[in-house]
């Protein structure tokens, strides 16, 4: 018992947990294993599905997201103001997990349907941005900036951790359950980290001091469109949206322009499933390296601006071999380096953002620009990519456009994370 009291305790020292955080930590990367292990079964059918509905009409889908982003968030607001913050993640999982076994019976009933297949596309877009943008909201509220820096990057290597396991389950299991059946699969893993989430609430009650013990009982102040609102009157959240909107721009024009290459290298569906799922392994392995063994340690000692500004340097250089050698297996490249540099340092680094600002902000205005303003983020450029491709220039000049985007958002990144890592006060 000794013996493994004492592996435990080098282990976390390895990762740089402290005394009293293993537990917690180790229940955030269970809460976000069985999140995306979910999402992650049902991604490579989403993919399948958007090329189904005609790769010329991705734009009309960003935009259809966006708008279905438009609704949702108001009524979010509506029942953030009414519902005690400690059951809200309850209630939006409930709902959303009810949702999922509707389409479970849509896809069975209707297959073949491109109509089903669009409007599956738009749901689980809603979906993903959703349930992960109130999931860190829950982290960042539990957990301070100093708990952050060490213990969000072990947290996401969680997300990892499904995103491996989810595209391996579903591969295995696709045949026997079938699309409706994944689907039902992946509602009841939603619903498993509800039991997590009462635990670190717990947690949270027994050890922050800087909190009445009654704040996780009342709802969240403000308007049903605070979100909004709050953003135009702090320079700090308007420069994080900006810097989604900058992060969302290049992974459009990458997805898009990916999506493009795969309809014409590979005609035959499985063929498509194969490689999206292959580069979903990719990504989701090495971001799990990242995050287990270098994140924390990046962000300990040299802060959230390394954090911010790193990867989209690195996206800029890859867009400009992108623009000297349009083909896929650059364009592949250059796709796994910005998802793993947004798993392993971006995410993390961004959601640290968040650990500063009033609760009223955790959620309502971090939803907000999580979903919305990343959602117009993607509808917008994604006209822009259409529009340059009915210039004629192929991917050379959405390459350039990209790079120009990536250090903009480089620009932006350090700003933020300068600010954040000198503690400065967030203005409103």
């Amino acid at each position: 018992m000794a013996a493994q009291s004492t592996l435990r305790g080098r282990a976390a020292q390895a990762l740089g947990i402290r005394a009293g955080e293993l537990a917690p930590a180790a229940c955030g990367f269970a809460f976000f294993f069985f999140l995306f292990c979910g999402y992650f079964m049902l991604r490579p059918i989403r993919e399948t599905m958007g090329i189904q509905a005609g790769v010329d009409q991705l734009q009309w889908l960003f935009t259809a997201t966006f708008v279905a982003m438009l609704a949702v968030v108001p009524l979010f607001g509506w029942l953030s103001a009414r519902v005690p913050r400690a059951t809200l993640v309850t209630w939006v999982y409930a709902v959303f997990a009810l949702t999922m076994a509707g389409f479970a019976v849509l896809l069975h009933l209707r297959p073949g349907s491109v109509w089903a297949a669009r409007t599956f596309y738009v749901w689980l877009s809603v979906f993903n941005l959703f349930v992960v943008s109130i999931a860190w909201s829950l982290m960042a509220d539990v957990f301070r900036m100093d708990s952050a820096k060490r213990l969000f990057a072990l947290i996401a290597a969680g997300a990892s951790a499904g995103g491996l396991s989810g595209p391996l389950l579903g591969g295995l299991l696709a045949g026997v359950l079938g699309p409706a059946g994944l689907l039902l699969l992946s509602a009841l893993l939603l619903t498993a980290t509800l039991p997590l989430k009462r635990w670190l609430l717990r947690w949270r009650a027994a050890t922050r001091e800087d909190t009445a013990p009654d704040d996780m009982a009342r709802p969240i102040e403000g308007a049903v469109l605070a979100g909004i609102s709050r953003i135009f009157q702090s320079p700090y959240l308007m420069g994080i949206s900006l810097l989604v909107i900058l992060l969302a721009t290049l992974s459009t024009f990458l997805y898009m322009e990916q999506a493009r290459l795969v309809a014409h290298a590979f005609p035959d569906t499985a063929q498509r499933i194969r490689v999206f799922s292959t580069l979903d392994f990719a990504v989701q392995a090495l971001s799990l390296l990242s995050q287990v063994f270098i994140t924390g340690r990046v962000a300990a000692r040299l802060g959230l601006r390394f954090l911010l500004t790193a990867v989209p340097l690195a996206v800029a250089a890859g867009f400009l071999v992108l623009a000297a050698y349009p083909v896929f297996d650059v364009l592949a490249a250059a796709m796994v380096l910005r998802r793993v540099g947004e798993y392993a340092l971006i995410k993390p680094g961004r959601e640290m953002l968040f650990t500063a600002v009033p609760p009223e902000d955790k959620y309502k205005t971090k939803n907000v620009i999580d979903t919305v303003v990343y959602r117009a983020g993607d509808a917008a450029s994604g006209w822009v990519k259409a529009g340059v491709d009915m210039l004629g220039y192929g991917a050379a000049l959405i390459a350039l456009l990209g790079a120009a985007c990536a250090l903009g958002a480089a620009a932006v990144g350090y700003g933020l994370g300068k600010r954040a890592d000198a503690r400065k006060p967030v203005d409103y």
